[in-house]
């Protein structure tokens, strides 16, 4: 069980995020809490308590913290924050910086990507779509939900999470 929630809901749940994120510049709330209940079923099937647990809801609080900071001051969307919360809960404090670096960097190099995109006129091909056209637009910010999602993906394996999913 606990390596289901880890493997497919987790993964899965990133993925969605991402591609929601880059279709229509929003992350429902639903991805946060999905991913919050993914966890907690996680931690009760592999016997995460006491202080392990304490210190996973405490990087995710943290996180939500800074995050909401950012958002307020309109640096960064509502979804992305709490995207990056309940991310941090599942990644834990352990590897809660080489994950917010990996997705700072990946969230960089997609933000040069876009704006090297944006000073070139869309082909043909894909200015027909939507969310093209709309990603297109110089007004439109950055869909930093796939940074996150990278971020949590290439850094998920090296978690204790990870090693617990394992050993059970």
């Amino acid at each position: 069980m606990a390596s289901i929630a880890l493997l497919i809901v987790f993964p899965f749940l990133m993925a969605y995020a991402a591609i929601r994120d880059l279709l229509t510049m929003l992350i429902p709330n639903t991805v946060s809490v999905l991913l919050l209940a993914g966890f907690a079923l996680f931690a009760f099937a592999t016997g995460l308590w006491g202080w392990d647990l304490v210190s996973h809801l405490g990087a995710g609080a943290v996180t939500l913290a800074v995050t909401f900071t950012l958002f307020a001051f309109g640096k960064i969307g509502g979804g992305d924050a709490k995207l990056a919360a309940a991310t941090a809960v599942w990644i834990g404090f352990d590897q809660l910086a080489q994950y917010l670096v990996v997705a700072s960097l990946a969230g960089g190099a997609l933000s040069l990507a876009i704006l090297v995109a944006r000073a070139h006129p869309l082909p043909s091909l894909v200015s027909r779509l939507p969310f093209a056209l709309h990603l297109h637009d110089a007004k439109t910010g950055v869909p930093y939900g796939i940074a996150l999602s990278l971020g949590a993906l290439i850094v998920i394996p090296e978690t204790m999470t990870w090693a617990r999913m394992m050993a059970s």
